[in-house]
């Protein structure tokens, strides 16, 4: 490491793999092999029924990122390499999670509190039981973090969350849909905020 501060960021890296069986395992198997912080790594159907989508979040510096891409460019499955540096672009991750809303007096006196929570921060009610709650809540990893904050108190029961999946918006230019990178350390500049991403407060 040079007597130059090394900047540790959060790169947001997708590609596009062929649909063959044990795409994922060997992507899995690489980054394993090469031990690369990866933070989230999701695969899904896209619109075209040959391809996949792998998003993936590793956490590192720029030396760190150009090894991901490399290793993921010498796959044979891997289509496309789009890191999504210095460009706008939203990202999501989907949780299910279940609270209880049980009290010394009631099984169900949180209920209305977590209702309220659950509203402030556009989550969705899904399901109800005598003593529980599960709730749906899409949205940025630190708002959905915001909140797992501020339920852990009534008792999470159960939580699963699906990783982050990442687009361009709309109005990217071409040259910036070949990059993005959102910046961890705190010098760093902020990435363009989403109004509806933010947690109550």
């Amino acid at each position: 490491m040079t007597t130059e501060e090394k900047h540790l960021y959060r790169h947001v890296i997708a590609a596009l793999v062929t649909n063959e069986p044990g795409v994922l395992a060997q992507v899995a198997s690489m980054f394993a092999a090469r031990g690369f912080n990866i933070d989230s790594l999701v695969v899904g159907r896209t619109e075209n029924p040959e391809l996949s989508r792998m998003t993936i979040v590793v956490n590192g510096d720029d030396s760190t990122l150009e090894q991901v891409r490399k290793q993921l460019a010498k796959l044979v499955a891997v289509v496309r390499i789009v890191d999504y540096l210095d460009a706008a672009f939203v990202e999501r991750d989907l949780m299910l999670v279940q609270v209880s809303t049980a009290g010394e007096s009631s099984p169900i006196e949180h209920r209305t509190e977590l209702i309220e929570l659950a509203n402030i921060f556009r989550a969705q009610i899904v399901d109800v039981s005598n003593d529980q709650l599960m709730i749906k809540m899409s949205g940025t990893e630190e708002k959905i973090e915001a909140f797992i904050d501020m339920i852990k108190p009534y008792g999470i029961i159960e939580m699963a969350r699906t990783g982050v999946i990442a687009m361009s918006r709309g109005n990217a230019t071409t040259a910036r849909k070949a990059k993005a990178k959102v910046a961890v350390s705190p010098q760093a500049n902020p990435p363009a905020i989403d109004p509806g991403d933010l947690p109550p407060g």
